[in-house]
């Protein structure tokens, strides 16, 4: 396709693993991307949750205050954006940025897009990273990070792990239905959460030896069980949805489509919201991945912030959640201790300009590379 040199060094590479659950490995697969670190030591796995997802900057503030500082980062959707701030170094600026949001702002950053593929397309929060993190490229952090999104109409999952971090980020929490997806090298990438919410298995194939988890949805989807003969009622006892019938007053067009968008929350018979509709549904469906690919691929340790009753379209409760992360670390503590002390991991002094670098396409192509990542074929 006709992208320029150019743009192509500008985009995030898309890697994948070399063994997709959907087909066997090709003989004929391209250059690995990049390999194990051998001297990789502690992985951490963010996944994905929308809102709950400011709860990672309360975890990640109470492991770096225990000592424990991961080497490997591996975010899905909201985890790569709160990861992908971490290993570039404006954890700050992005919890400032997380605490200032109201109900408002939340509202402000919304640009409605009723004639695309999602109803917001995504350029205001694309700017706003963009203050920070615009021209910063994957492989020039500090840490190891890579950003997991899936490819419409393949449904491959992609490991991004070079090129711009803003687009791996745009990418991995393109939420479908919501936000419009990202056209990377000829390719539409949206919410990595539909093939891999909890990347361990990218924290293992990078070479960690100790895998932190977090689970944002275990306190809330996770709940979820099987209730038999449940009784539908009668068609008559159905109540009236009020938004059908409902006009906009003088004025009042942009209070409708908040109610529509947000639902209805304060009333006697509260009405779920378009996208409390979609977020609810996806996050459903992301816990069942999540408890298969945890089993498959089972993390050393699993955090799971207790998150009942804060909803996933709640980011102006960031200072809450923030204290909720840092609960859960303080629960677990014992046990990240003890886990790390027998690994020989507690402690030790991880210098960042030590370990090696990450591998171009030229040295991968030369066979040094682990056969754990591969580079995505071009389109």
């Amino acid at each position: 396709m006709g992208l320029t040199a150019s743009a192509r060094s500008q985009a995030p590479a898309l890697s994948a693993p070399a063994h997709p659950t959907s087909s066997p490995p090709c003989a004929n697969r391209p250059a690995l991307a990049a390999g194990p670190d051998p001297r990789a030591k502690i992985g951490l796995a963010l996944g994905g949750g929308a809102a709950l997802g400011w709860t990672h900057i309360g975890i990640l503030r109470a492991l770096e205050a225990r000592g424990i500082r991961p080497d490997i980062v591996a975010g899905t959707s909201i985890g790569a954006v709160v990861g992908g701030g971490y290993a570039a170094g404006h954890l700050d600026a992005l919890e400032a940025f997380a605490r200032g949001l109201t109900r408002r702002k939340v509202f402000g950053y919304l640009d409605f897009n009723v004639t695309g593929t999602g109803l917001i397309s995504g350029q205001r929060l694309c700017t706003k990273l963009e203050e920070t993190l615009k021209g910063v490229d994957i492989e020039d952090l500090e840490r190891t990070f890579v950003a997991v999104a899936a490819e419409i109409g393949t449904g491959h999952e992609l490991w991004l792990s070079r090129g711009s971090l803003v687009q791996a980020i745009r990418a991995s929490y393109a939420l479908p239905g919501i936000f419009r997806p990202v056209n990377v090298n000829g390719r539409w990438l949206f919410d990595g959460a539909l093939t891999n919410p909890i990347p361990v298995s990218v924290c293992r194939a990078l070479g960690a030896r100790y895998v932190i988890a977090v689970n944002l949805n275990a306190d809330t989807t996770g709940r979820g069980t099987v209730e038999p003969n449940f009784d539908v009622g009668s068609a008559n006892a159905t109540p009236a949805d009020p938004a059908l019938s409902e006009q906009p007053a003088a004025g009042g067009v942009r209070k409708l489509l908040q109610r529509q968008l947000f639902g209805r929350t304060g009333e006697d018979n509260p009405v779920p919201g378009i996208s409390t509709v979609m977020i609810d549904a996806f996050s459903i469906v992301q816990d069942r991945i999540s408890r298969a690919r945890l089993a498959g691929d089972p993390p050393d340790i699993v955090l799971k912030p207790r998150l009942q009753g804060i909803g996933l379209f709640d980011f102006h409760r960031a200072e809450e959640m923030i204290a909720r992360g840092e609960e859960v670390v303080a629960r677990e503590a014992d046990d990240l201790d003890h886990d790390l002390s027998a690994r020989g991991l507690k402690g030790v002094n991880q210098d960042r300009d030590a370990l090696p670098r990450p591998l171009d396409a030229n040295e991968s192509a030369r066979g040094l590379a682990s056969p754990e990542v591969a580079e995505a074929p071009a389109p």
